[in-house]
């Protein structure tokens, strides 16, 4: 497993397996930038740091993202994951032009939409059996 490359925008992307094997032997640090209300609702992964992109209602900016994704990075890479890994390519985007090493979580915590709209089927962090809880 490799990370997939992308633009210079940021590091790259990662598989949840990978994202996990790096966090695990201490290499990197991991960043649930969902909103506190999807970490408390849908369920979150122990260990990472809770750290919005956008907040819930409204989903307006985090004003303390860029001081937060700093301190968690604390010298290390950084995965990080949001619902389907659309808002973690953006806070990705933002950690680099910070000076941080920051790759993308594929899939996300819940994975694309099935032909039900429903999320958690088509791949997702939960659906290759990484750890997680709900409150």
């Amino acid at each position: 497993m490799q990370p997939r490359p992308v633009d210079a925008a940021y590091a790259g992307d990662v598989s949840p397996a990978l994202a996990w094997q790096w966090v695990q032997a201490g290499e990197a640090v991991m960043v649930d930038v969902r909103s506190d209300a999807e970490r408390e609702w849908v369920g979150y992964v122990p260990g990472a740091v809770p750290l919005a992109w956008k907040q819930w209602p409204g989903m307006a900016m985090n004003p303390g993202f860029d001081e937060g994704v700093k301190q968690a990075a604390n010298g290390q890479k950084l995965v990080l994951l949001c619902r389907s890994g659309v808002r973690s390519i953006a806070a990705a985007k933002r950690a680099t032009e910070l000076g941080l090493e920051a790759y993308n979580i594929l899939e996300g915590f819940e994975g694309d939409p099935d032909g039900d709209a429903h999320r958690g089927n088509r791949g997702g962090w939960r659906h290759h059996g990484l750890p997680w809880r709900q409150n």
